[in-house]
């Protein structure tokens, strides 16, 4: 008997009407988050989602209302036990240069950099060994030291929203690092085949960039978990994406991908495929069968067939995008991760 497949089919609505809604509610999160929570526990598709899957499919889908009100979502960090001597934290257009003390504080474990003119990372980075957070979005970085290689503590790295184009080969010899995110670069388009050797990584965020395809590093890549590549340039993807055996969330939406090749179906850890549906014509049927698998599949434009059977317009999903856009009017922070 065919087993019942677990499908999510989710219009997009303009960018400007999500917008809208956060810039109209955004503060009202906490008053209403109880509310948000029991419309979810109506929703008979969220039902199917367990609640992490439901929460990191909102955040991946809000990334853009985010930035275009810049509303970054942030590195999830537990202070409470952390003594704020080891923290480095600095924030403002006003700032062009880092603190000249700074190179000397060597014991720091993690630096948050975050809308500055700072333009690079100083090459004295080199000697902070036991740096363990590189968070450094929105600061117009044109590029990264090779000396970053030297940060053989570093679990997360963050360089999204700058201006990278190069990522040097020596970030590879961080083989401790466990979460890289690279958003939004807009030129970068390949990484060094050095990366392979990231053999701890489990999240790899390469969304709203240039890449016509995945690159090979990350095949080679064996505990990914997440894999972001939405927005990109892609048509196809890699017959062996199987070597990825531990991946379990993959986001491609925004991209125009056709098929989807049969190999994907044999990754056994695979829970969420995110992909577009305006360009699709081919999932293999094991893949869209297999009810451990949430396949969603996102139209850029709601109103787009006339036909009944249509997925767009089938009652379920209409009532999870109405749950999600509510979830956007509510929420004043983007969910974790």
């Amino acid at each position: 008997m065919r087993s019942e497949r677990i499908g999510v089919d989710i219009p997009v609505h303009h960018l400007s009407l999500i917008r809208e809604l956060w810039e109209g509610r955004v503060k009202t999160h906490r008053q209403k988050q109880k509310k948000e929570e029991e419309r979810l526990s109506r929703s008979a598709l969220a039902k199917k989602l367990k609640r992490v899957e439901v929460e990191t499919l909102q955040c991946y889908l809000e990334r853009s209302a985010l930035a275009q009100l810049n509303i970054l979502p942030t590195v999830n960090k537990d202070n409470e036990d952390e003594d704020r001597k080891f923290i480095f934290e600095l924030t403002g257009k006003k700032w062009m240069k880092l603190p000249e003390d700074l190179q000397y504080m060597t014991y720091l474990k993690e630096w948050h950099i975050r809308e500055t003119r700072i333009p690079e990372i100083p090459t004295y980075i080199q000697a902070f060994v036991d740096l363990r957070v590189l968070d450094v979005p929105r600061n117009g970085l044109t590029k990264i030291p090779v000396e970053i290689g030297k940060l053989i503590s570093l679990r997360e790295l963050n360089l999204s929203y700058n201006r990278l184009s190069i990522i040097p080969p020596e970030l590879g010899d961080c083989e401790n690092l466990e979460r890289l995110e690279m958003t939004a670069n807009f030129k970068l388009e390949e990484l060094p085949f050095e990366l392979r050797n990231l053999k701890k990584l489990k999240h790899l965020d390469l969304s709203e960039n240039t890449f016509a395809s995945i690159p090979i590093c990350v095949l080679r890549m064996d505990g990914l978990k997440c894999l972001d590549m939405s927005n990109n340039r892609l048509k196809d993807l890699p017959e062996d994406i199987d070597r990825i055996e531990a991946l379990e969330t993959v986001f491609l939406h925004k991209n125009k991908i056709k098929r989807i090749p049969l190999s994907m179906s044999n990754i056994s850890h695979l829970k969420m495929l995110v992909l577009s549906a305006e360009e699709l014509i081919s999932i293999p049927s094991k893949l869209a069968d297999d009810p451990q698998i949430k396949l969603v599949r996102l139209y850029d434009n709601p109103i787009h067939a006339d036909d009944e059977d249509e997925t767009v317009t089938d009652e379920r999903d209409r009532e999870f995008m109405n749950t999600y856009l509510r979830s956007l009017e509510d929420r004043g922070e983007s969910p974790e991760r």
